[in-house]
């Protein structure tokens, strides 16, 4: 720009914050290296090259910030910026800004901007200021999500440390053999310092010092930490406001874990919607594989969240059934067209869409017609691939083989409704313990219609059949709530000899059998437990306070189950459905003795109603 031309900006940028804080000669550098862009409503989208990061301050017109998914983030007008928190981050750009009005937007690459934060601090703090308000409004958008999680649960636990006396050498060698960006620091138990890789090359190899310098020369001292308890969005606010890319964790004063903008990263994108997108965009079974790996970090970030126990089903049972839509269609890919139209059956968890961790497999094919030798060779190869692909996505073959490779649930339409007519005729014990597992039924993929057949003829059979229901019912009481005499707890093995409460099994696994017979016998043709018992409520077969604190048990105790997981994670033990009543709250052990005993009254009033006349 000349003169004339630097005029108007010279009078424009100082009236903004914080342009108005520059010196005379930073502002005229500022002036110098702008770059003058105008953005057209009718172009939609602000393109934003992640080769080159920019600052945006608008001149004039409207803008809105908003995230991949189209989450409002902010609204920008004139004398606002935008651009600067790929800068500040050093992560790659995903947010988009839409054009509201036609407008002008003066540019600043991303040295001057450099520049102009050392040269002023109350610069340098104000965009910091502004990306950690950003976090601020991302979080408030993605309501309790940041908000709410735990840092803890993000951390890298045990992370590796140095005495202040070692060599850089011995650092560097350390960070490289552990693949790690950097180190902790202590003196004794407490935390010192911290060396990361860009104290290594800023430090160390800048400077010209040697490999035998000690770490506490070039360490960064007193590093800024948190508190292991506190929050996602806490974290994100404090290493933005500080710009740093390692925050240190403490419990009592004591290192306990790291978490890095990486980690931070990860989790803002570990979201639902985001990871079935990954998985529809894969194009072989590796890359499944791949993205699959992060659904204990999406089941983590859930829990964190403190999501309601229904909704964390729903949602990682939506991954599933992406991951096994995406295996069908890449082995229909490979084997060519199916020879018949085709359902595939979830059953179980997955079919109830109560899946949570160390969910197996549990599925069925069902075939529109009786296959021929050809066919069943075609449906055999398929089952085999998907089910051996879950599998390597984590969801474990079934012990019982009940999974759509075994030719014993891969049957036509009308061998499917026999089998299940078979059983309802005959409710012997080993046809009752089925029907734990295939009357909670969903169809993932193939046509509505189809299952639609299936689906009608079971409810057709089920519906007021006095004596299968009475089985089903009987077979549903054979275990109880885990309270015995005088309210005290029933506790059992897990298997490592440690007492607990199986919350699964003595809890959530007897409201679903409850629920199960009240639907089959309404005609009710949700496979979910909570939906069932809203719809038996709403048919009257169940009276509004029985099924609502039936209701509120099942979520209570899910929720319980799902904690205790998360507790056992962060703790690296393996996890399971077991919780020692001594891990818990006196408070929370009152709530579960009233979750159980509503268990144990919907048990009566089941056998009530089923079984009085036998």
């Amino acid at each position: 720009m000349d003169a004339t031309e630097l005029q108007p900006v010279l009078e424009f940028l100082g009236r903004q914050v914080p342009f108005d804080a520059l010196s005379r000669e930073a502002l005229a550098l500022c002036c110098r290296s702008l770059v003058i862009g105008y953005y057209a409503k009718a172009s939609g989208y602000v393109a934003m090259d992640a080769r080159r990061p920019r600052l945006h301050l608008v001149r004039s017109g409207a803008f809105e910030v908003r995230t991949p998914e189209g989450e409002l983030i902010d609204r920008l007008g004139e004398g606002d910026c935008f651009g600067f928190s790929s800068m500040l981050s050093g992560e790659e750009i995903v947010n988009r800004v839409a054009i509201l009005e036609d407008g002008l937007v003066y540019h600043l690459d991303a040295d001057t901007f450099d520049a102009l934060r050392r040269q002023s601090r109350e610069f340098d703090r104000f965009f910091n200021r502004m990306f950690a308000q950003r976090l601020r409004n991302q979080g408030r958008y993605r309501a309790k999500d940041l908000a709410t999680s735990r840092i803890c649960a993000l951390m890298t636990a045990t992370p590796m440390s140095i005495d202040g006396q070692a060599s850089v050498t011995a650092a560097a060698q350390l960070m490289q053999q552990h693949r790690i960006s950097s180190l902790l620091v202590t003196d004794g138990q407490a935390l010192s310092g911290i060396l990361t890789d860009r104290d290594l090359r800023n430090r160390v190899l800048a400077a010209g010092l040697d490999g035998g310098v000690a770490v506490h020369r070039v360490m960064t001292p007193r590093p800024v930490s948190l508190q292991a308890n506190a929050s996602v969005f806490e974290a994100m606010q404090l290493m933005s406001e500080h710009n740093i890319h390692h925050l240190p964790l403490l419990e009592q004063g004591r290192p306990v874990g790291i978490v890095t903008s990486t980690d931070l990263l990860r989790r803002q994108g570990c979201q639902p919607l985001l990871l079935i997108g990954e998985i529809e965009r894969q194009t072989a079974l590796p890359g499944l594989v791949q993205v699959s790996k992060q659904l204990p970090l999406l089941l983590q970030n859930l829990i964190g969240a403190d999501t309601r126990a229904e909704e964390v089903g729903r949602i990682l049972t939506s991954v599933t059934d992406a991951l096994t839509r995406r295996l069908l269609l890449l082995n229909q890919a490979l084997l060519g067209e199916p020879p018949m139209a085709y359902c595939w059956l979830a059953f179980g968890s997955q079919g109830r869409q109560d899946q949570a961790a160390c969910s197996d497999q549990d599925n069925g094919l069902l075939l529109a017609e009786e296959p021929d030798a050809e066919a069943l060779g075609y449906f055999s190869a398929l089952s085999r691939a998907v089910c051996e692909g879950l599998s390597l996505c984590g969801f474990p073959l079934c012990p019982g083989n009940i999974m759509a490779q075994n030719p014993d649930w891969c049957l036509s339409l009308t061998r499917w409704q026999q089998q299940f007519a078979q059983w309802v005729a005959t409710p012997e014990p080993r046809a009752l313990l089925h029907a734990s597992i295939f009357f909670d039924m969903r169809s993932v993929f193939g046509p509505a219609s189809l299952f639609a057949a299936l689906q009608d003829k079971v409810l057709a059979d089920t519906r007021k059949n006095a004596l299968f229901l009475a089985a089903l019912a009987g077979n549903a009481l054979q275990t109880s709530a885990p309270l015995g005499f005088f309210r005290t707890w029933v506790l059992e093995r897990d298997g490592r000899e440690i007492k607990g409460i199986d919350l699964k099994h003595r809890g959530n696994a007897l409201i679903n059998d409850i629920a199960r017979v009240y639907a089959l016998a309404a005609g009710i043709k949700e496979a979910n437990t909570a939906q069932r018992i809203r719809a038996v409520m709403a048919l009257g077969e169940l009276n509004r306070q029985d099924a609502l604190n039936l209701a509120d048990a099942q979520e209570f105790i899910a929720h319980r189950r799902l904690a205790n997981q998360g507790a056992q994670f962060t703790a690296g033990q393996p996890m399971s459905n077991y919780l020692r009543p001594a891990d818990v709250s006196s408070l929370v052990r009152h709530q579960l003795r009233d979750a159980f005993r509503v268990v144990h009254e919907a048990q009566d009033g089941l056998r009530m109603t089923f079984l009085r006349r036998f």
